[in-house]
C-alpha cells in the first residue's frame, strides 16, 4: 500500500563531494517516497571524489536507501551480465540532452527501474523528467527542491576550490576524505610523540596517538607476536576516527610500519597481514632524526638500537612512495621546518 505520494523516487548527482545541500535534497525526497534510488556518476571523476569515495559516503550517510555509484567498470560488468552493449558515461560538460538520454538508457536498459518522481535542485529537472517519462513509458514527475539554494547556500564546485575552508558544509564522514594523513616516525627516544603533539597544536588539528606504547604499559612490558597485529589494527582505527575530527591534517604518532619493524626486531619475522598493513599509504612522512641525547625511561633499549631503527626507517622510505623529510634539532626547530615543508607538497 502506497504510504507516500510516490512509490519510487530518484535523485541523481555527481556528489563530488557529497555536501549538506545534497543531503537535504535527499532527505526531502525520502519524505515523499516509499523507496528512494540515489544514482551517481561523473566523467572524469574529480579529485578525492572517485567512485569508491562516493559510494562510501552514500552508504554511510544513507544506509536505508538504495545507492549506486556508476563507473566504467560497474557499467561494463552490468551490461555484460544483461547481454547488452555498454555506453560511455557522458562527460561532465556534456549537454543536458546527452546527460538525459544516458540516464534514460541507464534506468531502462541497465537498472530496469522506472521512478515515479525525480527530485533535483536544478532548472533542467522538468525537461529531464519528461525525457525519462517518454523513454520509460511511465510518467515521471519533476520535484524541484530549493532551486535557488536558499536553504543550503553552497555548491560542490565551491567546495572543491577549497574543501578545508568550506568544511562546515560537509558531514564528518565526507570531510574526513579531504584530510591529509601525515605519519611521524622515528626510533625510540627520537621525539616523535612530542613532535606529533606540537605539530597538531601548530596546525590546530588532531592526532592519532600511539597505541603500541599504551598496550605495552597495560601488559607490564610484555607483548606477544599476535599483539602486534592487534596494535596495527587499533592504530588504523585511531587514524580513521581522527580523520573525522581533524582540520586539514591528521598527525599520526607511528604507523603500522613501526609495528612491522618491531615484528622483525622482537620476533625475527613479520606476520603477512602485518606486512600488508605496513604498506598503508600516507600523504607525507616526517622522520625524526636521533640527534639529541638518548633518554632512558626504563622501557627503551639503548642508543645503538635507536640508530639501528633510524637506518631501517631510512631504508623503508624509498618503498613508500610518498614525500618524506627528516626533522632535526629542537622541538621548535622541527615544528618550524615541517610547517615550512608541508605547504610545498601541494596537498589539495
Amino acid at each position: 500500500m502506497l504510504t507516500h505520494p510516490f512509490a519510487l523516487g530518484l535523485v541523481v548527482g555527481k556528489f563530488s563531494p557529497l555536501h549538506l545541500g545534497h543531503e537535504w535534497l535527499i532527505e526531502q525526497a525520502a519524505q515523499q517516497c516509499d523507496r528512494l534510488l540515489i544514482l551517481s556518476y561523473a566523467n572524469p571523476e574529480l579529485h578525492r571524489c572517485d567512485a569508491p569515495h562516493r559510494q562510501r559516503w552514500l552508504n554511510l550517510r544513507f544506509p536505508h536507501h538504495e545507492t549506486i555509484v556508476i563507473d566504467d567498470d560497474w557499467l561494463n560488468r552490468e551490461c555484460t551480465a544483461r547481454g547488452i552493449a555498454s555506453r560511455p558515461i557522458p562527460a561532465n560538460d556534456s549537454s543536458d540532452e546527452a546527460q538525459q538520454q544516458f540516464l534514460a538508457w541507464l534506468l531502462g536498459s541497465v537498472l530496469q527501474r522506472s521512478p515515479d518522481a525525480m527530485f533535483c535542485s536544478e532548472a533542467y529537472g522538468p525537461k529531464c523528467a519528461a525525457t525519462l517519462g517518454e523513454s520509460l513509458g511511465h510518467t515521471v514527475e519533476a520535484v524541484l527542491v530549493d532551486l535557488h539554494r536558499g536553504h543550503v547556500p553552497i555548491s560542490a564546485s565551491q567546495i572543491r576550490q577549497n574543501p578545508h575552508r568550506e568544511r562546515q558544509w560537509l558531514a564528518p564522514d565526507v570531510r574526513a576524505s579531504f584530510v591529509h594523513r601525515i605519519a611521524v616516525l622515528g626510533g625510540e627516544s627520537s621525539g616523535k610523540t612530542t613532535l606529533t603533539t606540537a605539530l597538531a597544536t601548530h596546525f590546530e588539528t588532531a592526532t592519532a596517538s600511539e597505541y603500541g606504547r599504551e598496550l605495552w604499559e597495560q601488559q607490564s612490558g610484555i607483548l606477544s607476536e599476535p599483539d602486534l597485529l592487534k596494535i596495527a589494527h587499533e592504530q588504523i582505527r585511531r587514524e580513521e576516527a581522527g580523520l573525522r575530527l581533524a582540520n586539514r591534517y591528521l598527525f599520526c604518532d607511528t604507523s603500522p610500519l613501526t609495528t612491522a619493524g618491531y615484528g622483525g626486531w622482537m620476533f625475527g619475522k613479520v606476520d603477512p597481514e602485518l606486512a600488508m598493513l605496513a604498506n598503508r599509504p600516507y600523504d607525507a612522512i616526517v622522520l625524526c632524526r636521533p640527534d639529541f641525547p638518548f633518554m632512558q625511561d626504563g622501557t627503551r633499549r639503548d642508543e645503538a638500537f635507536r640508530s639501528q631503527q633510524h637506518r631501517w626507517y631510512q631504508d623503508q622510505m624509498g618503498k613508500l612512495k610518498c614525500p618524506m623529510m627528516e626533522a632535526a634539532g629542537s622541538v621548535p626547530d622541527r615544528v618550524s621546518s615541517v610547517a615550512a615543508w608541508i605547504p610545498t607538497l601541494s596537498l589539495n
